[in-house]
């Protein structure tokens, strides 16, 4: 019980003999749908916490790298198996609904929260501005391709597809460049403080974390097959777009643990880590999983091209400004979250409303 009462989503872990269950009776898609994501939930908890557990017996830099590749691990299963089924469509949606997610939906809970228990809460402006910067280029990386790549050629020609490839080579260079001079500087981008020192000293073991790591990964990568493989029964009997499944559900179903942590430290006022968390997690789903995304694609033979739709861009481009404006004085109160939080529900709206 008390390890419920410190990981309370474990309680999701009987999504998956319901799901096992569904998939060999037959039930209606939906039902495999909902109880295959509610599965992933637990087991991305765990792959987090496995990644904490190890980052405590390495040193900081270790730990560092460890969390910045293993901090998206369950949305990278996810979006891989997806990209098998060619639903291209949903994993374009998927990178877009996680920047998103972290910087309107987690960062305005976390302002909110944290400031109506705490006031004007403070983080380091000088990260801020940091993460800023580093997130307008992202997303200018992003755009470029889908802004330029009509003019080259046809999506599908070899200029195209080229031209592609060099943008996520470019991005996954920067994202390198980036991990070093994380590695030498304090409060650095993609890296964040490990949570294990300010909430729990782990009690797992290297063998022990590793194994559970390895089991959680087969978990997300079973899951992930039968969530996708429901994805077209339940655009089609809810009448729901493949677009909002991607833009909305599946960031969040990916990413809720790390969500929570987030929140959490802003409400016990350690705004700096939360702040971290948050923008970490958008840098690294950017910088990192959308590249590899666009390399594994090529090597299972269904090429993604980082060719965003005219939404994608428009909401990519209003999430990241109003973060850099709200973030730009390192400083935060409830009324700012409101204001993240809004953003967030006026786009998911019009995501649900766009025609199937």
């Amino acid at each position: 019980m008390s390890y419920l009462r410190h990981n309370p989503l474990s309680i999701f872990i009987l999504a998956l003999p319901l799901v096992i269950l569904a998939k060999f009776l037959g039930w209606a898609p939906f039902w495999i749908f909902t109880f295959s994501a509610l599965g992933v939930i637990p087991m991305a908890s765990y792959i987090g916490e496995a990644t904490e557990a190890l980052a405590a017996h390495t040193n900081p830099k270790i730990g560092g790298l460890l969390n910045a590749t293993l901090g998206n691990a369950a949305e990278l299963i996810i979006t891989i198996v997806a990209i098998r089924e060619g639903l291209l469509e949903l994993v374009k949606a998927s990178i877009t609904g996680s920047i998103l997610g972290n910087l309107l939906l987690v960062l305005g809970f976390s302002f909110l929260l944290g400031g109506l228990r705490n006031g004007l809460q403070k983080f380091d402006r000088r990260n801020a501005s940091r993460n800023a910067i580093l997130l307008i280029l992202t997303v200018l990386a992003l755009l470029i391709p889908s802004l330029l790549s009509h003019y080259i050629g046809p999506e599908t020609s070899l200029r195209v597809e080229t031209f592609n490839l060099g943008v996520a080579g470019v991005m996954l260079l920067l994202y390198i460049l980036a991990l070093v001079y994380s590695f030498g500087a304090e409060g650095a981008p993609l890296t964040h403080e490990p949570i294990k020192d300010i909430e729990y000293k782990t009690k797992w073991s290297l063998r022990i974390a590793i194994l559970i790591l390895a089991v959680a990964t087969i978990a997300v990568v079973f899951l992930s097959e039968i969530l996708v493989g429901a994805v077209v029964p339940v655009v089609d009997s809810l009448g729901v777009s493949e677009f909002f499944l991607g833009i909305i559900l599946i960031p969040i179903i990916g990413n809720v643990a790390e969500h929570l942590v987030s929140v959490k430290m802003a409400y016990i006022n350690k705004m700096n880590l939360s702040v971290e968390i948050a923008i970490a997690s958008s840098l690294q789903i950017a910088l990192f999983v959308a590249p590899v995304l666009v390399f594994v694609s090529l090597l299972i033979g269904h090429p993604l091209q980082l060719i965003f739709n005219q939404f994608e861009l428009l909401a990519l481009i209003a999430g990241v400004l109003i973060t850099a404006l709200a973030s730009a004085d390192g400083e935060s109160n409830w009324l700012e979250g409101v204001e993240l939080l809004a953003l967030y529900l006026i786009l998911g709206l019009a995501f649900f409303l766009l025609p199937v």
